[in-house]
């Protein structure tokens, strides 16, 4: 699966050398100029991490990173900021704001690549998922008891992987609608109860989801 990584810099120059040197890297990485450009793109295609400048010919990087994380369905997408900003106030509401890290202008290669790749290992380790004897691989889409694969429906393996990210928390229905259907209550309840029926059912254990009622369901750890 591919690591997909925007990079928002107006100057041309270091835009340049931050696409080549994580591309040689493996990754794929897509250019943006300013902010508007990078809204557009964002809209269409959510990326895996965000190299940010903080200083656009047109939003403030700061009003970029509020937005992304105003937005739960963004928590997962790792932002790096990249400022000539050397003050510690400003990596401190950086950070504040939602940034996973701030790198200093004038930065080095060798450290632009370790902190994406740091970034990068956590992503790859999050990518499967452990509860109890189950086993989420999420990159491939399989589900496995004690090692036996547990035939699942598109539908039911996204339900089962957001509960299984979520594990000792509820997950309301209105939550469940929201990320795996994409639309707010139009969808009846009633379809979820259904497919958490058969996920039980499938899973051999019909414990392991738990009903919250009049709220939605939890795995407890």
């Amino acid at each position: 699966m591919e690591y997909l990584i925007y990079s928002i810099e107006d100057d041309k120059d270091i835009a340049y050398i931050i696409n080549v040197t994580l591309t040689k890297q493996g990754y794929t990485v897509k250019s943006f100029a300013d902010g508007k450009s990078f809204w557009l793109e964002f809209e269409r295609q959510k990326p895996n991490m965000i190299l940010l400048d903080m200083m656009l010919p047109d939003i403030p990087g700061q009003e970029i990173l509020k937005q992304i994380r105003a937005q739960r369905e963004n928590d997962d997408i790792d932002i790096i900021i990249i400022s000539a900003n050397h003050m510690l106030i400003d990596k401190v509401d950086g950070l504040d704001l939602g940034a996973d890290d701030y790198i200093e202008k004038p930065f080095d290669l060798l450290e632009l690549m370790s902190r994406v790749n740091v970034k990068v290992r956590r992503y790859k380790k999050n990518r499967i998922i452990h509860v109890g004897d189950y086993q989420l691989d999420i990159d491939k889409r399989e589900c496995y008891y004690q090692n036996n694969l547990i035939s699942l429906t598109a539908k039911e393996f996204d339900i089962l992987t957001l509960l299984f990210q979520k594990v000792g928390k509820v997950v309301t229905r209105e939550e469940l609608l929201n990320q795996i259907w994409g639309m707010d209550t139009a969808l009846e309840t009633r379809t979820i109860d259904m497919h958490i029926k058969s996920l039980r059912n499938k899973l051999g254990n019909s414990d392991l989801i738990i009903t919250i009622y009049g709220v939605g369901y939890q795995v407890k750890p």
